[in-house]
């Protein structure tokens, strides 16, 4: 498959799931809002659970893609771990938060779902704990469970995607609360949000 044509394929089902949910993807969906045919999809995957492996490989990268700071300072990489969650908060949901938010409903009945959902977390998790642990070495931050904290964080992070995602209520406020929280129990002030 070129790269091209796996393209098209994945951004026809970004498109299809948003569209019709997770209950009504079809094929014939993900083939309407392609160039391609059904039989042509499937030539490629041989079910909608392979295709949807695709895609979640997929969305997962590219959201891992704007988690990436090559900043050695950890005060500004946890800062810019934030602005890569929140961005854009004023604005409703994105169709990947819509698309993401259809897979994890499905996670605890596709093991392969959670597996990749369970690897990002982890990933995150570890960008964050190790932005904390080397700010508390530097003297930055003070003396906390880094672990604890990524956690925590991640878990109001979770909890505002939902609320984004099902209650279209801006992630705005869970921003500020959010770097709130950071400054008290870190001794230290991320940059507000503007």
């Amino acid at each position: 498959m070129t790269a091209e044509t796996k393209e098209q394929i994945l951004e026809a089902t970004h498109q299809a799931i948003c569209a019709h949910g997770y209950a009504d993807l079809t094929m014939q969906r993900i083939a309407d809002h392609s160039a391609l045919t059904t039989a042509a999809i499937h030539y490629h995957f041989d079910t909608k659970e392979e295709l949807l492996n695709a895609f979640l490989d997929h969305l997962l990268a590219r959201f891992e893609d704007r988690l990436v700071c090559e900043a050695r300072d950890p005060r500004e990489r946890l800062t810019s771990f934030l602005d890569a969650i929140f961005i854009s908060p004023a604005e409703g949901p994105t169709s990947v938060s819509i698309a993401l938010m259809e897979l994890k409903a499905q996670a605890p009945h596709h093991e392969a779902y959670r597996a990749k959902l369970l690897e990002m977390d982890e990933r995150m998790r570890a960008i964050l704990t190790d932005a904390i642990e080397d700010g508390i070495e530097a003297g930055y931050f003070a003396d906390v469970d880094a672990a604890s904290v990524a956690r925590f964080v991640l878990t109001v992070i979770n909890g505002a995607h939902a609320r984004h995602v099902a209650l279209d209520e801006p992630p705005i406020e869970t921003d500020r609360d959010l770097r709130a929280y950071l400054a008290q129990r870190l001794d230290w002030t991320p940059e507000a949000v503007v």
